[in-house]
């Protein structure tokens, strides 16, 4: 079984977990996979919790989408870094981390809305 867990970085700021939240619903409706919401610091949602609890319903085989607009520190070495320790957990499992944001065409559209806005 495979589920999805969407990784956004986290915030001291608590209105955003919900702000988080809001977005992994509107993405659920499209997949029939369990799917969590972690944060890699700031909140106690963490990647290992999310992780726990899918496993726990029966998923093996974890999809991790990180809502990271850049390809920086955090993607390339804090997450791999915490994947590792979690399969060294969860010896049966296979964990797929998906790539950043990145420069995608629907984010430079969100970015001219909020431009237009001030207009």
């Amino acid at each position: 079984m495979e589920g999805i867990i969407i990784l956004a970085h986290g915030s001291k700021k608590k209105d955003t977990e919900e702000i988080a939240q809001s977005l992994a619903r509107k993405v659920k409706i499209n997949f029939q996979d369990p799917i969590k919401l972690a944060f890699l610091q700031l909140s106690d949602s963490t990647i290992e919790k999310a992780v726990a609890e899918l496993y726990e319903t029966g998923v093996r085989v974890f999809k991790i989408v990180p809502m990271f607009i850049f390809d920086g520190i955090h993607i390339t070495e804090d997450i791999p870094s915490e994947l590792d320790r979690i399969k060294d957990i969860y010896k049966d499992i296979t964990i797929k981390l998906g790539r950043c944001i990145g420069d995608d065409d629907k984010l430079a559209e969100i970015v001219t809305e909020r431009i237009n806005e001030l207009c």
